[in-house]
C-alpha cells in the first residue's frame, strides 16, 4: 500500500493556501524560484526557505512530502554537491567554496520543488490550468492556442498522481508474483523495472485513449472559454508582497 500521498496530487482542505486564488499562487511560484536562484548569499536562501516554510504552516503540507519529492533527483543533487566540492587542478581535495556553493545550489532546487509541492498540492488541476491560460492570455493575439495549451496542461497534471497510482499498483501485483525490483545487482534492478514500465505505458496508453474518446463524445473542440473572475485587491496586495519579499532575498 502507499504510504502518504501522491507526489503532485490535490489534497482537499480549507487552508488560506486553498483559499488563494490560483493565478497569484502560480505568480508567487514564478517570483520566488527566480529570486531562489538568483539569489548570491546565505542570507536570501534563509529568506527563501521562510517563504517555504510559510507556505507549508500556510497549507498545511507535510515537510515529509517536499523530502519525497526530493528523493528521485537525490543523486543527480549529490553528484552535484560532489562535483562543485571535488578539485582536481593543482592540489586534488575539498574545497570548502565549493562545497558551499554546491550547498547552496542544492538548496535553490529544494526551495524550488517544495513551493512547486504546496502548488500543486493546494491548487485543483482545473484552476491551475486556468490560471495558466490566464497568465498566457496576451499570446492570443499572436495565434497561440491558449485553451489548448491549458487544457493540455491539466489533463498532463491529472496524469501525475494517476501514473504514481498505476505504477504503484502494477508494482503490488508483481511482487505478488515473486518479482523484486529492489533486489540484486543493477542488471537484475534494471530488468526488473522493465517489466514494471512496460505495463505502464500500456495501462496509460489506455488511460489516454479513454480520455480522447470522452473528450470526443462530450464534442470538445477546444474553443471553449471560461470567464475568469479579476484579481481583488487583497491579492493584488499579495502580489506585491510577494514581490517585495523576492526582491529581498536577490539584494541581501
Amino acid at each position: 500500500m502507499r504510504r502518504g500521498p501522491a507526489l503532485g496530487a490535490y489534497l482537499p482542505g480549507s487552508t488560506p493556501a486553498h483559499r488563494l486564488d490560483a493565478r497569484v499562487k502560480v505568480l508567487l511560484l514564478v517570483m520566488l524560484a527566480v529570486a531562489s536562484f538568483a539569489a548570491s548569499s546565505v542570507a536570501g536562501l534563509a529568506l527563501a526557505f521562510l517563504s517555504l516554510a510559510g507556505a507549508l504552516l500556510a497549507s498545511r503540507t507535510p515537510p515529509t512530502l517536499v523530502l519525497r519529492g526530493l528523493r528521485p533527483a537525490a543523486v543527480v543533487l549529490a553528484v552535484s554537491l560532489l562535483a562543485n566540492a571535488l578539485t582536481l587542478v593543482g592540489q586534488p581535495g575539498l574545497s570548502v567554496a565549493g562545497l558551499a556553493r554546491g550547498a547552496m545550489a542544492v538548496a535553490r532546487v529544494a526551495v524550488t520543488v517544495g513551493l512547486a509541492l504546496v502548488l500543486s498540492a493546494t491548487t485543483t488541476p482545473p484552476a491551475l490550468a486556468e490560471a495558466i491560460g490566464w497568465l498566457m492570455g496576451p499570446l492570443r493575439r499572436l495565434g497561440v492556442p491558449v485553451t489548448d495549451v491549458s487544457m493540455a496542461v491539466s489533463v498532463a497534471l491529472r496524469f501525475v498522481p494517476l501514473t504514481a497510482e498505476e505504477l504503484e499498483r502494477i508494482r503490488c501485483a508483481q511482487r505478488s508474483r515473486g518479482a523484486r525490483v529492489d533486489e540484486g545487482g543493477v542488471v537484475a534492478r534494471l530488468r526488473g523495472w522493465g517489466q514494471l514500465l512496460v505495463p505502464l505505458l500500456v495501462a496509460l496508453f489506455r488511460r489516454a485513449d479513454e480520455l480522447a474518446r470522452a473528450m470526443c463524445d462530450r464534442c470538445y473542440t477546444g474553443s471553449q472559454t471560461s470567464l475568469v473572475e479579476p484579481l481583488r485587491l487583497h491579492d493584488w496586495a499579495l502580489l506585491v508582497c510577494g514581490l517585495a519579499w523576492a526582491a529581498a532575498i536577490v539584494l541581501l
